[in-house]
């Protein structure tokens, strides 16, 4: 009967542990690169900043902003005067008038319009059009650096999962070589120096990953924070475990697609164009100007006293006006060349950029072949970490070996696995620069 019911209870505890297992796997939420991606453009703080700027010179983008549309007022004013007159005439009379109440009512409606102003509404109409292409291309980069920072953090929170993988199973190597010890020490096959010094080797491997677990909680955070997400303390699952590289990226086709779609490159060409409307504005001041207005107007007097007891005008009023500025101490001139010396300047600022991103261009490529090539040595330097220790372990199970020779070759494969992933992850990063670089960084969602 006892028998029966530890048994009894072991199951129930089983049970209970799944459920809690099952559980915590279903809360656990899996994310993928696009998830991440998509989560972040929609939540991310900066990016929401970057998008209310777009909307606001969308909005500015109107005809009545660059004034092609009519402006029409109304003025309406009514008030009164309370007055006591005293009258003192020459020939000795006197008049005094008290609590004169006099009231006055207008109201007035008017419009104006620019017929002409030296082409300055239309380019300034342009200009508009193309201050909020350059918040759209503005917001376009920083949904590019958001997608490549998140890209980057998810690749990077892949290597400290596969860097804690690796911790963990050297935890587990040395936990085995104290096993061994232990019982070669207890046999009398093995000193106590061996075995303290095993049990050493144990602690510092616990310690080592201890401190990884800390960095991959950190980089957990991170990956968090770039998606805006409620509880920056979300412990997510990824559903990738491995670095995914794209091996096939050639320099020819990555330069064309960067001087077609390079975010940087239409920021500088927009704003070369935008310093040109801003000449053709300037200039314009030196046309004459024609404006028209015309309003209807209507206006009560009451009079408390005179002969007068009241009186109401209205009536329509028009009128065209043609000016043009003569001299302006020179200013118009000023402002003339200080244009053309600008748009020099912003075509100059272009070519400054177009040259930093070819340059950086092929440095990215050049460390990205250089990575390809280590990625393919690294790998064949792992699987042979791998084989020696295997060889390494029954060697030393046979006591064939010393401890610190299996130490070695242990410490050997830890070095190979960190080395190999590490070149990865800075494969990934090369891959990334190019793809943000060349306008294609998008294409991770």
């Amino acid at each position: 009967m006892r028998i029966k019911q530890l048994s009894g209870i072991k199951h129930f505890v089983s049970l209970v542990l799944f459920l809690f297992i099952v559980n915590n796997s279903i809360a656990q939420e899996v994310y993928d690169l696009s998830r991440c991606i998509k989560t972040g453009l929609e939540r991310n703080f900066s990016l929401l900043v970057a998008r209310n700027n777009e909307e606001i010179a969308t909005n500015n983008f109107t005809r009545g902003n660059a004034g092609m549309l009519p402006v029409i007022s109304s003025t309406n004013r009514f008030g009164g005067t309370l007055n006591t007159t005293n009258q003192n005439y020459n020939d000795g009379s006197k008049v005094a008038l008290n609590d004169i109440h006099n009231n006055s009512g207008s109201l007035g409606v008017d419009l104006g319009m620019t017929i002409f102003k030296g082409f300055q509404v239309k380019t300034t109409y342009q200009k508009l059009k193309e201050q909020k292409e350059l918040e759209g291309f503005n917001t376009q980069m920083s949904v590019e650096n958001l997608v490549s920072l998140i890209v980057s953090q998810y690749n990077y929170y892949i290597q400290q999962l596969i860097l804690n993988d690796n911790l963990a199973y050297a935890v587990s190597l040395s936990r085995e070589r104290v096993r061994i010890d232990r019982q070669r020490y207890l046999l009398g096959g093995a000193s106590k120096l061996e075995l303290l010094q095993s049990i050493v080797y144990l602690n510092s491997d616990s310690s080592r990953f201890a401190h990884q677990n800390e960095v991959l909680r950190t980089s957990q955070i991170r990956l968090n924070e770039l998606m805006a997400a409620d509880d920056l303390g979300e412990n997510i699952k990824l559903k990738d475990t491995l670095i995914q590289l794209d091996q096939k990226l050639l320099y020819d086709d990555l330069l064309q697609q960067t001087l077609q779609n390079n975010t940087s490159l239409r920021i500088a060409a927009k704003n070369q164009v935008i310093t040109e409307l801003d000449s053709k504005i300037i200039k314009s001041r030196s046309y004459p100007y024609l404006t028209m207005s015309s309003g209807y107007g209507y206006s009560y007097n009451r009079y408390g006293s005179g002969s007068l007891g009241n009186q109401n005008v209205h009536g329509l009023n028009y009128g065209l006006t043609l000016g043009i500025g003569i001299f302006d101490g020179f200013n118009q001139k000023r402002l003339k060349s200080n244009a053309l010396v600008e748009i020099q300047s912003k075509k100059i600022q272009y070519k400054e950029v177009e040259q930093e991103v070819k340059a950086d261009l092929l440095t990215i490529y050049f460390a990205y072949e250089n990575n390809l090539r280590l990625l393919k040595l690294e790998e064949q330097n792992l699987s042979v970490a791998r084989e020696n220790l295997e060889i390494a372990l029954e060697r030393y199970k046979l006591g064939s070996l010393a401890g610190l020779e299996l130490r070695e070759v242990q410490k050997s494969l830890l070095d190979a696995e960190e080395r190999l992933v590490s070149v990865q992850y800075q494969t990934k990063i090369a891959e990334i620069s190019l793809f943000q670089i060349s306008g294609r960084i998008m294409e991770y969602i």
